[in-house]
């Protein structure tokens, strides 16, 4: 097998069986949701054949007991909203054009007024179902049976055959971007010592703005987890490790601002001078002293993640962080004492200098952040909390509304 072929294979097996979830698992409890919530259906009589009960548990079954939940409530509310809307013009007019465009959009205002998201759609569809068999309460209360059969259904199965924890590929996620913003600064320090010119500033500033792909991953990995943790009956696990890796995540992402702020400034030093003067912007000895200070910075990302996991060394791991920190600071002071002395001799150049040297010691403040022991536990937000706050909107302006009302009779 070719080397390219090989990495394919690594990549897909990587995917399937990644640290934290259970190959099938989904698969396997979406499929019991079905047909359990299908016999249910057909015990209760609620329909001859009852396939919304299903389908309701299809949409509902999620990676997460979370996600299950809020999906379960958002498709409730959706079918709910969507009958009475039905159920209400059914009483006043049939089935026309104009009625069935006032269904579909009175339903898709309340829809988003309640922020139902995904479901949103199944606000107009319910409603056009029931309005057609004239509003029948038969016909209703049969959609709405089947769906609340199918929601129960797929929250209980996804209870009792309990969702994995995403905590670990939240940690390997962090890793791995302390791995990339490690190299990225070695890159950096490296091309500094080959030389530098106004095209190599140009190109590791677009390296540096790439970096944001691998923040923005680590970021959904890690709400993920967080979203796993809820209602899982493992959640001591995550409130012990979920404050570490938000610590890190936050503290990464600012380092990240940081270096690019960095190249930024690498970069705009060379548009100061004549573009024949680009390459020599900086000496040899300002690069070298600039390299070492990158180093010790791409020692100390390196460690991040030796704290954040939560492994037996990450005391070791703090301190070595810290003593990394330390020489990037030396560095740094003798840095400032070689561009001080060239920007005596050029007076142009002293706030080009300056936003070099506060990009590093916000880089240093940052990652010395990341490795901070958490302050606050962690707990998990309140649940829908869009949704609540949307009918507690609905709900005062419609007490405003009969105010309104009642002042003016």
């Amino acid at each position: 097998m070719s080397s390219r072929g090989s990495d394919v294979a690594g990549q897909m097996r990587a995917a399937l069986f990644r640290r934290g979830r259970r190959p099938g698992l989904r698969t396997a409890k979406t499929t019991l949701a079905a047909v359990l919530s299908f016999v249910l259906a057909q015990q209760l009589g609620t329909s001859p054949q009852p396939v919304l009960a299903p389908l309701t548990a299809l949409l509902v079954v999620q990676l997460t007991m979370y996600e299950t939940l809020a999906s379960g409530l958002q498709r409730v509310a959706s079918v709910l909203a969507g009958v009475l809307i039905a159920v209400g013009v059914a009483t006043v007019v049939g089935l026309t054009w104009w009625s069935l465009g006032a269904v579909v959009a009175a339903s898709l205002v309340i829809g988003r007024l309640m922020r139902l998201g995904a479901h949103l759609l199944e606000v107009p569809i319910s409603a056009m179902l029931v309005l057609a068999v004239g509003g029948a309460e038969g016909a209703a209360l049969d959609r709405v049976y089947e769906t609340l059969i199918g929601a129960s259904v797929g929250v209980a199965v996804n209870l009792v055959i309990a969702a994995p924890l995403y905590v670990q590929p939240a940690s390997d996620a962090l890793g791995e971007l302390a791995e990339r913003m490690a190299a990225f600064l070695r890159q950096l320090a490296d091309q500094l010592g080959e030389g530098w010119s106004r095209e190599s500033a140009d190109r590791m500033l677009s390296e540096a703005r790439r970096l944001g792909g691998e923040v923005a991953r680590a970021d959904r990995t890690l709400a993920r987890a967080q979203d796993s943790a809820r209602f899982n009956p493992r959640i001591a696990q995550a409130r012990e490790a979920l404050p570490r890796l938000l610590t890190g995540l936050t503290g990464l992402e600012h380092t990240y601002l940081t270096i690019r702020n960095l190249c930024r400034s690498l970069l705009d030093r060379t548009y100061f001078v004549p573009s024949e003067q680009a390459e020599t912007v900086y000496d040899t000895q300002v690069r070298g002293v600039l390299a070492q200070v990158l180093q010790a910075a791409a020692d100390a990302v390196e460690h991040v993640s030796a704290v954040t996991s939560g492994t037996e060394g990450q005391d070791a791991a703090r301190t070595e962080v810290d003593r990394r920190l330390s020489e990037l600071h030396r560095h740094r002071d003798r840095l400032a004492e070689l561009l001080h002395e060239e920007s005596t001799a050029d007076r142009a150049a002293w706030q080009q200098h300056g936003a070099l040297i506060t990009a590093l010691d916000r880089m240093r403040i940052e990652v010395e952040a990341a490795v901070r022991p958490p302050e606050e536990a962690w707990r998990p937000p309140p649940v829908i909390e869009f949704q609540r706050r949307a009918l507690r909107q609905i709900v005062a302006a419609a007490r405003r509304r009969a105010e309104h009302r009642r002042r003016r009779s």
